[in-house]
C-alpha cells in the first residue's frame, strides 16, 4: 500500500516542498530510503522503528521503501522522521490516509516517540503559505512559536508521535499555536553597557551616531587603550529596534544556523557578532561541504565587529568585499548553490602601526616607515573604499578620564537614531530597503541630490583626496544621513562637509 505525506526542507534560507512517499510491499523485512538522502536521513529508519514500537504501534513486516521527491535535490537533517513514521502508519492502515491530505509535517523523532525540534522551521512556514491545498503545518512543540509568526497557515504543535496519530484519527485534535503579538516586548531591555561610560571621544560618538542612523560601515583607528572596542560594543545600545520584517529575516538565518533558542518566536535584538581574528574564510563568509551561514550572515541587520582588523588573514578580509557591496553571499558547492543574506554594519578597529603608537604625541613609535606601510597594507584599498566612515580615535587625555561628569546616555543617542530611521522608513516604504546605506546607485541619485555649492565642494575633495566613484556615492549617503539627523529635507553644505571629513583615512589622503 502507498501513502504520501507532504513535508519541507531548507536550502539556504529558503524552503521547498518534499513529498515523502511510503510504499509497503511483501518481501523480506527491509527499510530503504531513496531520493538523495544524507547520513542523517538514512539513519531515520532506526529512529522511526524504535519510535513506532515505543509509542505502542506495530512496525509492519515486509519491504518498506521511502522516496523523497524531488529525487534530484539532496535532502538533509532529521526533519523527515515524523512524516516517514506517519506514512508507514497510514500505509499499514493505522489511520485513514486521507487524514494526511492538506497537512505539511516536519519533526525529528526520539526513540521513545517524543518529537524534537528541527532547524529552519520559520523558512518552512513561509514556504508552506505558498503551497496549494496546505491547510495546516504540523511542527514540534518547541518550534510552534517560531512557525506561528508566519500568518496564512494554521500551525499545529505536537510533543509526541501518538498525539499526532490521535489527531489524525479524530480522537484528540492538536492545539493551534497562536502568534505572540508582544514579540518585541523583551527587545527593549538593554545590556548594562552604556554610552555614558565612555569618557571623552565626542567626535567618535558623533560618528557612531551617524553610522547607527544610516547603517553605515565604520573603521576606528587609534592607539591601544583609546576606547575603540568599548565604543564598538556600545554602538549596539544605540541601534534602533528591529522592525517586524527585519526580525523575520534575522530569525530565518538564526533558525537555519540552529542558534535560535528553543521556544523562541523571533529574534528581538539586532545581532552583534565579534569573531576572533583567527576565523577562517568559511567561518566568516559561510560554506563547508554542506553550506552553512557564516558570521556575515549571522550579523544580518546587525553589527559585525572586527577588532584588530589587520590581524585577520588578507584572504578572509577580501571575501567580504562582495557581501559588503551586494548584501548577499552566494556559496556554490557540487551539491547545491545557496544564497544567504548578509546586510550588516561592519564596525572595525585597528592600531595605526604594529606597536600602536604611530602619531601618538605621548609615546614614541618604534616602527620603521616600512613596517607602518606593510601593516596598513594588510587592509586593501578596495576594502577600505567600502567603509563609509573612517575615524581617528586618539588617546583619551587624563582630564577626560578623571572627569566624573557622565556624558549623555545611550537612550539619548538612540532617540536621535530612531527619529532619523523613521524619516528613512517613510522614504523607502516602497523600495524594500531599511536605511540610507542600503541605497543603490539609482536611489542615491534620487534621494541624495546636491546643490551647486555642495557639488563644488565635493569635486574639490575628490581631486585632493583622490577618491573613487564608490567613495563619491558613499559620501552622498552619509550626507543624507546627517541631514536626516538634523531633520533637513535637503542636503546642505554643512552636511556634505562633515561627510567628507569621515573619508580622511582613504589611501589618497595626504
Amino acid at each position: 500500500m502507498l501513502a504520501r505525506v507532504r513535508s519541507l526542507s531548507v536550502l539556504g534560507v529558503d524552503a521547498f516542498e518534499v513529498q515523502v512517499e511510503v510504499d509497503l510491499a511483501p518481501g523480506l523485512p527491509v527499510f530503504n530510503t531513496v531520493g538523495l538522502p544524507n547520513g542523517a536521513v538514512r539513519e531515520s529508519k532506526e529512529r522511526v522503528r524504535s519510535a513506532l514500537v515505543n509509542s505502542g504501534f506495530d512496525m509492519p513486516l515486509g519491504r518498506i521503501t521511502v522516496n523523497l521527491a524531488p529525487a534530484d535535490i539532496r535532502k538533509e537533517g532529521a526533519g523527515f522522521d515524523l512524516p516517514m513514521a506517519l506514512g508507514i502508519l497510514a500505509a499499514s492502515g493505522a489511520f485513514p490516509a486521507e487524514a494526511l491530505r492538506g497537512l505539511a509535517v516536519v519533526g525529528e523523532l526520539a526513540l521513545d516517540g517524543a518529537i524534537r525540534p528541527v532547524k529552519g522551521v520559520l523558512p518552512m512556514a513561509v514556504a508552506a503559505t505558498a503551497l496549494e491545498r496546505v491547510t495546516a503545518l504540523v511542527v514540534p512543540g518547541d518550534n510552534g512559536p517560531e512557525a506561528a509568526v508566519v500568518q496564512g497557515v494554521p500551525v499545529l504543535a505536537a510533543g509526541r508521535l501518538d498525539q499526532v496519530v490521535s489527531h489524525l484519527r479524530g480522537v484528540e485534535p492538536l492545539a493551534t499555536v497562536k502568534s505572540d503579538a508582544d514579540w518585541l516586548a523583551d527587545g527593549d531591555d538593554r545590556d548594562q553597557a552604556d554610552m555614558r561610560e565612555v569618557r571623552g571621544q565626542e567626535h567618535v560618538k558623533r560618528a557612531l551616531t551617524i553610522a547607527a542612523a544610516g547603517g553605515h560601515n565604520v573603521l576606528m583607528v587609534g592607539p591601544p587603550g583609546s576606547g575603540k572596542t568599548m565604543l564598538a560594543r556600545r554602538l549596539a545600545t544605540i541601534l534602533p529596534p528591529l522592525s517586524f520584517g527585519e526580525a523575520v529575516e534575522v530569525t530565518q538565518v538564526a533558525s537555519v544556523a540552529g542558534t535560535l533558542a528553543a521556544g523562541q518566536a523571533l529574534v528581538n535584538r539586532r545581532p552583534f557578532r565579534a569573531p576572533h581574528h583567527t576565523v577562517s574564510d568559511a567561518g566568516l563568509i559561510g560554506g563547508g561541504s554542506v553550506p552553512r551561514p557564516g558570521e556575515v550572515s549571522l550579523a544580518h541587520h546587525g553589527v559585525l565587529f572586527l577588532d584588530e582588523l589587520p590581524e585577520f588573514k588578507k584572504s578572509v578580509l577580501e571575501v567580504m568585499r562582495q557581501p559588503l557591496e551586494d548584501g548577499w553571499v552566494t556559496i556554490t558547492r557540487a551539491s547545491a548553490t545557496v544564497d544567504y543574506p548578509a546586510r550588516f554594519m561592519l564596525v572595525a578597529a585597528m592600531n595605526p602601526c604594529p606597536c600602536g603608537y604611530h602619531g601618538d604625541p605621548r609615546r614614541q613609535c618604534t616602527c620603521s616607515p616600512r613596517q607602518v606601510r606593510q601593516y596598513l597594507g594588510r587592509v586593501s584599498g578596495p576594502l577600505m573604499d567600502r567603509i563609509d566612515i573612517q575615524i581617528e580615535v586618539p588617546a583619551v587625555p587624563f582630564k577626560d578620564l578623571s572627569d566624573e561628569t557622565a556624558g549623555p546616555p545611550s537612550a539619548e543617542y538612540r532617540e536621535l537614531v530612531l527619529a532619523s530611521r523613521q524619516r528613512q522608513a517613510q522614504r523607502f516604504s516602497h523600495n524594500g530597503i531599511y536605511c540610507n546605506a542600503q541605497m543603490n546607485t539609482k536611489q542615491t541619485q534620487r534621494y541624495c541630490r546636491l546643490g551647486h555649492d555642495c557639488l563644488g565642494l565635493l569635486e574639490r575633495a575628490m581631486d585632493r583626496f583622490k577618491l573613487s566613484a564608490r567613495a563619491y556615492n558613499r559620501i552622498r549617503k552619509i550626507a543624507r544621513t546627517i541631514a536626516d539627523l538634523d531633520g533637513a529635507d535637503e542636503i546642505g553644505l554643512a552636511h556634505i562637509s562633515e561627510a567628507i571629513g569621515y573619508r580622511s583615512l582613504d589611501r589618497g589622503a595626504p
